[in-house]
């Protein structure tokens, strides 16, 4: 059973779409279930993320935790959104169905990815940020009950 957060975000995804010539952009997926999450970060000269857009082709969870993450994201420094868990994207939507923890661990690994790629395009290191994977598939997710 999905929160009502959970469906608001489903149903009213934030921050839908594509940002052009974006200063990082990340995409992550799950090869076992087949959901692919795709962020766009614009980041000013101060480390200050003023946009965030995000693409999901996956099911309802997934497209309610890239929704959720750009809003934990939009407006914070970049230190704070590497901060942003799967645990805090879930807590913002009052939880998930344990079969739809993996949904949130792609929301983290696609901004720490798109973060990633930023770092890269400037030739800068963000302390603390590790190479994002592809493929969440593989990780172990602990499910909360």
């Amino acid at each position: 059973m999905y929160t009502e957060k959970v469906m608001d975000h489903f149903s009213n995804p934030r921050n839908v779409g594509e940002i052009e010539n974006a200063s990082g952009v990340g995409t992550v997926g799950n090869a076992k279930c087949g959901d692919i999450m795709r962020i766009y970060l614009d980041i000013d000269d101060n480390g200050i993320i003023n946009d965030v857009k995000f693409k999901t082709f996956g099911c309802g969870a997934a497209v309610a935790t890239s929704s959720m993450a750009t809003e934990l994201v939009k407006g914070k420094g970049i230190k704070e959104a590497l901060q942003v868990t799967n645990k805090a994207v879930m807590d913002a939507l009052d939880g998930l169905p344990p079969v739809k923890v993996h949904c949130s661990l792609l929301a983290e690994e696609a901004i720490h990815a798109a973060l990633w790629d930023y770092a890269t395009k400037n030739n800068i290191v963000i302390e603390g940020l590790e190479k994002p994977k592809t493929d969440i598939s593989e990780e172990e997710v602990e499910e909360v009950y």
